[in-house]
């Protein structure tokens, strides 16, 4: 396990460099910048030299990048979590289900509907629930973190944390705002995943049902409940777990139009924002958190697959 961590450290690493020399382009297209000025690799040294410190530079206003980074990057981590766990929570057991019930009517009606849900672009979905949960019914608000009517001292940055943490005498109507805001976001955000998990459960589902260690356990005369959390969850969730790092990698990328339509303050809209301007500094930043949380999440999952499940690890000594 330790040398599998080390490879996947080793590789994460030299992608990270690779998408170095990306931001580091990105910022020598402005024929005023310094980093224009100087030779390719010499600058290209000194620009990893100040991310590994942390130092994005300075934006148009000669704001630092990273104090803008701070703001941001905690608002778009906290969707994309809670979206996840939307996505775990609601796609394992129904994935499960149409594994179970393979070639059944329910089988294909959660098929049916999991690959509409895939197929709907995440921008329709979101413009649809903000016309009927939020302007017809008035259920949720449209966007925003909270209600401007509260202030909230950022501590964290994760505004259900700072909510809880905060000593105003609003802080239950605070909580309820901050929930009410991240709801429509995280249902739009989570809905690909969702039905992704779906697919991969399933399929998962199917190969293990039709294992002999199932039938013994029919024999055994074990309930259907006991096969399901003893046999069938225990063996079908472990080889679809490095594939959640996808599915997460993934929310990254669509939280930039999710953001944007919800007027959500992640990096998402402050990319998109930094795009309009032409702010160079900042897109290259953007680019580089985006990249590295996308590598991150990648890593993890196929870290925690392997440790819940060695024929990993196995199958990665084989084709060396």
């Amino acid at each position: 396990m330790f040398i599998y961590a080390i490879r996947k450290f080793n590789l994460f690493i030299i992608t990270l460099l690779i998408l170095t020399l990306v931001g580091y382009n990105i910022l020598r297209f402005d024929p005023s910048s310094h980093w224009a000025m100087e030779s390719f690799w010499t600058g290209w040294i000194s620009y990893v030299r100040n991310l590994t410190h942390l130092n994005f530079g300075v934006n148009r206003l000669g704001i630092p990048v990273a104090d803008e980074l701070m703001v941001v990057f905690p608002a778009t981590l906290e969707v994309c979590l809670f979206a996840f766990l939307i996505s775990l929570i609601v796609g394992i057991p129904i994935g499960t289900i149409a594994g179970m019930k393979q070639g059944k009517w329910s089988d294909t009606l959660i098929s049916f509907v999991s690959m509409c849900g895939y197929s709907a672009p995440i921008y329709w979905v979101a413009l649809i629930l903000i016309l009927v949960l939020s302007l017809k019914y008035q259920l949720f608000p449209v966007s925003g973190r909270y209600d401007l009517l509260y202030e909230l001292k950022p501590v964290t940055g994760f505004a259900l944390l700072d909510a809880f943490l905060s000593n105003s005498p609003y802080r239950t109507q605070i909580l309820q705002s901050v929930v009410e805001h991240l709801i429509l976001p995280c249902i739009v955000l989570a809905l690909s995943p969702t039905t992704q998990v779906i697919r991969l459960m399933r399929a998962s589902v199917a190969e293990v049902i039709n294992q002999n260690y199932i039938r013994v356990a029919r024999i055994r005369g074990l309930s259907h409940y006991q096969i399901i959390a003893q046999h069938v969850l225990r063996n079908a969730i472990p080889p679809i777990i490095p594939k959640f790092g996808v599915q997460l990698s993934t929310m990254f990328t669509c939280a930039i139009i999710t953001e944007s339509i919800f007027n959500w303050p992640g990096i998402g809209r402050w990319l998109l924002d930094a795009l309009a301007k032409q702010d160079l500094v900042s897109i290259q930043a953007g680019v580089i958190v985006v990249a590295s949380l996308v590598l991150t999440a990648n890593i993890f999952s196929d870290l925690i697959g392997a440790m819940v499940n060695p024929l990993v690890r196995k199958t990665w000594y084989a084709h060396e």
